[in-house]
């Protein structure tokens, strides 16, 4: 066989929240010659030895684009789920501070009872009784008492006296300097909100229960009817059910971000790994474009010139074989035969650089086969190749493509597979319907040298050869010609065991 090398809440005025290589230049060296239509040119240039590498480049682009951006996004929807979160529950508990009040201002005919909470104001001269606002003052505080998830209550009068709490040693202290409480009586806001991680410990945080981890201190500001601040809810809080519920909407948030950042990563990535295989794609059919038009150019101008010498040395050389000398005859083989190498190369030439167009027509392969193989029997006599093929098998049906091309097909894959047993060997040969795809298929086997990997894997690229008179067109050929009309051929071999070759027949 021939051989080949080769990815809520509304905002309030005071809040705090947690926390390339260089490429190495290329010696200026004569370029290959090129194809052109008005002729071959030579040209000397520097080029970049490194050629750009558009998926590699944009794996690597991409990653650096979307990683920050998921991470500011993830760390941005993060942050705002927990503010909102905490802020919601503190606007939760100051709504319940402030209904209860005002159910309990409405039990005792006040307009209000947030002035009333400090013992100190008499609630005479607005026609309430002491012991009607101290009952009202006291159910208020009860409902303060039985908040959830509460470390420390402390209300707070307007001179800073704590006038009531549930740590009982505070009531009737003063509150000693407090920048966050000033800021609550001085601010109209529904509520102000801190966490622990920007609480200093104060003299005022004897809790009743301590904190575990986290919590949160909430400051509601109480105004009376006049909308002026009269006291102040200190509330320290450690929720533990909304920060699982945090925990959970943040991981969740992460996992969307990550998700959404691999998808988006992977399709742009598919979109340009296909533009990658259709650039390269292209790229090898521009190559062999050129090197078709370069053989074309070649072709004709080889034909042109040696095909009348040739013709003449031949019948030259077949004159000198009536001679009785055997040196003579000896060597007017020899010359023969290296003119028919010359044809056969030529001829290949010619073929394979023929445009491959025209209508297609019904070609009995096994006829043909019969035909190709007749016409190596005198070469599989001389290198003591036995064939095996069963005539009888021939499928019946009739492939598409051209007589022509098959017969040329055929005759090269044959003619392969007798160069590969100089010294003799067995040639199998199977034709037979196949029905995935549908089609006809014919194997051709033999014994012969076989190839390398190397070689296997430039087997069908035009010009490489190993062959002593090979041009490096006959398989590149027969591709075309299996392409062309719908088919397609297989290679496989393996050094010193044989090669096969499967042409599939589109009927």
């Amino acid at each position: 066989m021939k051989q080949f090398a080769g990815v809520l809440g509304r905002g309030l005025p005071r809040r705090r929240t947690f926390e390339r290589p260089k490429a190495v230049p290329q010696a200026a060296m004569p370029a290959p010659a090129s194809a052109a239509p008005g002729g071959m040119e030579a040209a000397g240039a520097s080029r970049d030895a490194r050629p750009f590498n558009l998926l590699r480049w944009f794996s690597i682009a991409s990653l650096a684009a979307l990683l920050p951006v998921a991470a500011v996004t993830g760390s941005i929807l993060s942050h705002y789920i927990t503010q909102e979160a905490l802020q919601r529950d503190a606007l939760l508990t100051a709504q319940f501070i402030q209904n209860c009040l005002d159910v309990e201002a409405a039990q005792i005919g006040a307009v209000g009872l947030s002035q009333y909470l400090d013992p100190r104001v008499d609630p005479a001269p607005a026609g309430l009784t002491p012991k009607a606002v101290a009952q009202a003052r006291a159910e208020v505080y009860e409902h303060l008492e039985t908040l959830p998830d509460v470390l420390l209550t402390t209300v707070y009068a307007r001179d800073g006296r704590i006038v009531w709490s549930t740590n009982r040693a505070l009531i009737g202290t003063q509150a000693p300097p407090n920048d966050e409480l000033d800021e609550a009586f001085a601010s109209k806001a529904d509520v102000a909100r801190h966490h622990s991680s920007n609480i200093g410990q104060r003299e005022e945080q004897r809790f009743v229960v301590e904190p575990k981890d986290f919590f949160i201190e909430n400051y509601v500001p109480l105004p009376n009817s006049k909308g002026e601040i009269v006291a102040v809810v200190e509330v320290y809080k450690e929720p533990r059910n909304l920060m699982a519920a945090i925990q959970t909407g943040q991981l969740l948030v992460w996992a969307t971000t990550l998700a959404g950042g691999i998808v988006i990563y992977l399709g742009l990535f598919s979109i340009i790994r296909r533009g990658s295989r259709l650039l390269k794609q292209q790229e090898r059919q521009l190559v062999d474009a050129q090197s078709q038009m370069f053989a074309g150019e070649m072709a004709t101008a080889l034909a042109h010139s040696l095909r009348n010498p040739l013709a003449s040395v031949r019948s030259s050389a077949e004159l000198a074989l009536c001679t009785d000398d055997l040196p003579v005859r000896k060597n007017a083989q020899d010359i023969i035969t290296q003119v028919d190498f010359l044809s056969q190369w030529v001829r290949e030439l010619l073929l394979y650089s023929r445009p491959l167009t025209g209508e297609t027509e019904a070609v009995d392969v096994c006829a043909v086969l019969g035909g190709v193989l007749a016409s190596f029997a005198t070469s599989l006599e001389r290198s003591g190749i036995e064939i095996r093929w069963d005539r009888k098998q021939c499928p019946k049906s009739q492939v598409q493509g051209n007589n022509s091309l098959v017969r040329q097909a055929l005759h090269s894959v044959i003619s392969n597979a007798v160069e590969s047993m100089p010294g003799g060997g067995t040639l199998d040969v199977e034709l037979h319907e196949i029905g995935e795809p549908e089609g006809v298929e014919l194997v051709v086997r033999d014994t012969g040298v076989g190839m390398s990997k190397q070689q296997l894997a430039t087997a069908f690229k035009p010009f490489h050869t190993t062959k002593a008179h090979g041009l490096g067109v006959g398989l590149p050929m027969v591709q075309r010609a299996m392409e062309r009309f719908g088919g397609h051929v297989t290679l496989s071999s393996t050094e010193n065991a044989g090669t096969e070759v499967r042409l599939h027949f589109r009927t």
